[in-house]
């Protein structure tokens, strides 16, 4: 009797259509509160599942072609790995930003994936080539946020904070029920088939389709010949960094709903907003306590004296950050992402200059091949993913969906946040960032675990969509960039710099008065909440966990750039944005620093 309900389970997973005739990883059943990748709240059973058992070993002539099979796989995916990065080099180095960086990673999987199919390969190479979520979310994707938040702009983030949580929150709940809710009204009129019976699946394509990936805006944005304003690279960054936090907690909520079976209604949402706040600061205050912990056994301890070892800890710690959270059905994102922050803020001054530099440099690294791999592979799915459902009529009206929807979140949202804003945002700018909202790997994964009836169709159509804006939408940031002003002229001011020149520009170009300009930040006063947070920091926090007291850091700070204002110009070493922390991390330099932090021993 026990095994009975699993032979039903196997019966029907057996009768799906998503099995018949592959040889995939198995899908999790409907009612999975989730997904294979973690989401779910129940264990799965594997033995229920059309696979080949774990006892039935292979003859040594099936194992030798598998070996061979994986040999040949690996050695494309090198190769095309490869060529991503030398055509991302030319585009740099050609200024050709009519295609992005991501856009031509996802072409050359395009290609290559219509050639793979074209000579029919077998299903084992196909499933060698086809995008898996469990590996992209906890293989792929944590790289890409940590080094998101380790390398980030904090001044200019926490400035714009208040901000940039009405884009990333607010914004989002409000793109995915008008998404959601005008998918579910094409439904009901029966222009799309899916689930008319209640809004839940239709508000889980609206969360996912959310989740806003803007890879390709921000390689154009940030590149130094353009000199985008960078209040816009700020907003359109921090908005796409938590926003796909916040899309993520949204479809697991809606799962959830869908699992139980209840009724969606005011009280439903008002229960949906509430499992969303607890998530958030639970996953924020996870990612912060990770990131203080690894900053304290940094500080208090001699491993800097072995610089592999600390990066090999700063490492685990931040990934266990990640895990931790998925661990406790918490956001992994929202956690690894803010435990980056602390990290920068606090454990920096903790590294030896070996691992400072190199630090940066690897996990920059990482993030880029990984970036490259998920756009390479999200390419080649369009042939090698085996879809049968494709419906252009969804995929139009889903794109004129997401417009709408993002319209819904900027303009509103801009207006609001220029109401209590002393830097207003123009509509110009507001108009590029609404373009911006591409979509990318993180709504293509969440899309192959929506409802099986109707998965095909949902994740077609967010492929679709993903090429689309990709494609279309990213390479023609950079025209209109140009058309509504955002690109600042020699000379210009920034929109947050009505000075002219940033710290770090003051200092490559030379100028006398770069240090007087550091005096009178360091010599600021700061009042409210961010006065009492810079006192709680300097006497208590910075002492434990790292860092120095603002006076003790600038007094360092003011010794490296007066011996490099007398240096060559070739030789200066410069100062990042955040001139408030004078973080040493972020600087600059050709050849080896022989900076340390203050109160840390020399090391040879």
């Amino acid at each position: 009797p026990r095994r009975a309900p699993e032979a039903q389970a196997s019966a029907e997973l057996a009768a799906a259509p998503q099995f018949r005739g592959r040889n995939t990883r198995p899908q999790p059943p409907a009612s999975c509160e989730g997904g294979p990748w973690g989401l779910c709240g129940r264990r799965m059973d594997f033995d229920a599942m059309p696979m080949r058992r774990l006892d039935q070993e292979n003859t040594p002539e099936e194992a030798e072609k598998q070996h061979e099979i994986g040999a040949v796989n690996t050695m494309l995916l090198v190769f095309l790995l490869g060529l991503c990065i030398f055509l991302a080099y030319m585009i740099k180095k050609h200024r050709f930003y009519y295609v992005p960086e991501s856009a031509g990673a996802m072409l050359v999987g395009c290609v290559v994936g219509g050639l793979i199919k074209a000579f029919n390969p077998g299903d084992e190479e196909l499933d060698f080539l086809s995008f898996d979520p469990e590996i992209f979310y906890f293989l792929l994707l944590p790289p890409i946020i940590f080094e998101a938040g380790f390398t980030l702009r904090k001044k200019r983030f926490f400035s714009n904070l208040a901000t940039i949580l009405m884009f990333a929150v607010g914004g989002t709940v409000v793109s995915t029920f008008v998404v959601g809710f005008l998918t579910f009204a094409c439904g009901k009129s029966g222009i799309i088939e899916i689930a008319t019976e209640d809004p839940l699946e239709a508000l889980l394509f609206g969360a996912l389709i959310s989740a806003v990936d803007p890879v390709a805006t921000l390689s154009i944005m940030g590149s130094a010949e353009l000199n985008c304003d960078p209040l816009l690279y700020s907003l359109v960054f921090g908005e796409s960094v938590l926003n796909d936090a916040v899309a993520i907690v949204l479809f697991r909520i809606f799962s959830k709903f869908q699992a139980s079976g209840q009724a969606f209604n005011e009280a439903s949402l008002a229960l949906v907003m509430s499992e969303f706040l607890g998530v958030s600061i639970g996953s924020v205050f996870c990612g912060v306590l990770i990131g203080l912990i690894c900053s304290y056994v940094c500080k208090h301890t001699l491993i800097s004296a072995h610089p592999h070892y600390e990066i090999a800890i700063l490492f685990l710690f931040a990934y266990g950050s990640y895990a931790l959270a998925e661990l406790v059905a918490l956001s992994g994102i929202m956690s690894l992402f803010f435990s980056g922050i602390t990290l920068s803020h606090y454990n920096s001054y903790n590294l030896s200059t070996t691992s400072r530099i190199t630090s940066e440099v690897t996990f920059k690294a990482l993030a880029t091949v990984s970036e490259f791999f998920v756009y390479l592979y999200m390419g080649m799915g369009i042939f090698t993913g085996r879809y049968r459902s494709w419906n252009f009529t969804f995929v139009f009206l889903a794109i004129i969906f997401c417009l709408l929807g993002r319209l819904f979140n900027i303009f509103p949202f801009s207006f609001a946040a220029n109401l209590f804003r002393r830097q207003r945002i123009p509509l110009r700018m507001q108009i590029v960032i609404w373009f911006a909202g591409l979509r990318g790997a993180i709504a293509f994964a969440l899309s192959q675990n929506m409802p099986a009836d109707h998965r095909d169709l949902y994740t077609t159509t967010t492929l679709s969509i993903v090429l689309f804006t990709t494609v279309v939408c990213g390479g023609l940031t950079e025209p209109l960039l140009g058309k509504m002003g955002m690109k600042l002229q020699q000379g210009q001011a920034p929109s947050d710099d009505p000075d002219g020149q940033t710290p770090y520009e003051s200092l490559v170009s030379g100028r006398e008065n770069a240090l007087v300009r550091r005096v009178s930040l360091a010599d600021k006063v700061y009042t409210g909440f961010h006065g009492m947070w810079r006192q709680l920091d300097d006497l208590y926090m910075k002492p434990l966990f790292g860092g120095s007291t603002k006076r003790r850091s600038f007094r360092n700070v003011q010794e490296a750039e007066m011996h490099d204002l007398v240096s060559s110009d070739d030789d200066a070493t410069t100062v990042g944005d955040d001139a408030d922390d004078f973080e040493r991390k972020d600087y600059d330099h050709d050849g080896p620093s022989t900076y340390q932090p203050p109160g840390r021993p020399a090391l040879v």
